[in-house]
């Protein structure tokens, strides 16, 4: 028509938000003569310096494009997890764990300090009297092959009752072992004190302190030097205690092997720990050993109130 001007000679607008809607007279609608798809990728920008009236390609996959990667990190996260987050959860789990060790090593340290005044020890006079005609050495290895077999028995018995590994009752189990097998064997240390005349002094309590460091330290209890004696439990000692305990716990764990398995290694395994703590407290006690016939005369053990309850292994044949 005159007076108007060729759609083709037509500046097409770049305007977004509502003027883009705007024609020059203020209209809302598109512009006379104009099509919906030069007016759509009039609209979207084109990065590539272009633009596809036809199609609006590049305006489409840039959308899509930006639909298949999102800019939020939570997003990124919940799509696919990183590995420094995996390695903080691995992290996060092992920390956990070595805290419950730790738990359990306290509770173990405190259940064997309550055992260790209730371990009843046979004095020399006793233990000449069922194991006659025997010297030190012959009477110690009495002493310690029954306590092998002890705790070889105690070992044997947690591998049969772990058939099935159902993890609460791994970890009864497990301190069963520990806190049994170190009765077994306190009871060793003591009776080698006395063998070879080596009775640390003081009261019952007194001694089982002695016998406890002694079995915690895996040495001989040197009576010459009270700073040995003198330990009382305190925080020294309760952490070697406890550190003790770990490593008891970490090599007894193959006793817990199901379908028996478990029965024979837990067995040959206490055998060989506790036949080991005998040979270096009696390595200790063979520095300072007192002959029997210069021994003097000291008074019958006394017994406790409540004795724990041992394995007949461990008393000789």
């Amino acid at each position: 028509m005159a007076g108007e001007t060729p759609f083709r000679k037509r500046r097409p607008w770049r305007r977004h938000g509502p003027e883009a809607n705007q024609d020059g007279t203020g209209g809302t609608g598109p512009a006379e003569g104009g099509n919906a798809s030069a007016e759509r990728s009039a609209a979207l920008p084109d990065h590539s310096g272009g633009f596809d009236d036809e199609r609006g390609r590049s305006a489409s996959l840039e959308v899509a494009g930006a639909a298949a990667s999102p800019d939020r990190p939570g997003e990124q996260d919940r799509a696919e997890p990183t590995t420094g987050g995996r390695l903080h959860a691995v992290k996060r789990g092992v920390s956990k764990g070595r805290e419950g060790t730790k738990a359990l090593a306290a509770q173990l340290a405190d259940r064997i300090i309550d055992t260790a005044p209730r371990v009843p020890v046979r004095d020399l006079a006793t233990l000449r009297k069922q194991f006659p005609g025997l010297g030190p050495e012959e009477l110690a290895d009495k002493l310690v092959t029954g306590a092998c077999r002890a705790t070889a028995a105690v070992g044997a018995g947690i591998g049969a009752a772990a058939m099935m590994p159902v993890p609460p009752a791994m970890i009864a189990e497990l301190a069963a072992e520990v806190t049994g097998v170190a009765a077994i064997e306190m009871k060793l240390v003591a009776e080698l004190h006395e063998v070879y005349g080596r009775r640390p002094p003081g009261n019952l309590g007194q001694r089982s302190t002695a016998y406890l460091t002694s079995w915690t330290e895996e040495r001989g209890i040197d009576i010459t030097r009270p700073t040995t004696l003198n330990a009382a439990l305190g925080g020294q000692l309760k952490r070697e205690l406890r550190q003790q305990i770990m490593k008891r716990m970490a090599r007894n764990l193959p006793n817990l092997i199901p379908f028996m398995i478990g029965a024979a290694v837990g067995a040959t395994m206490n055998r060989r720990d506790t036949r080991k703590l005998a040979d270096r407290v009696r390595n200790d006690l063979r520095k300072d050993q007192i002959r029997w016939d210069r021994l003097p005369a000291l008074p019958p053990l006394e017994q406790p109130l409540n004795p724990a309850e041992l394995p007949k292994e461990i008393e000789g044949p």
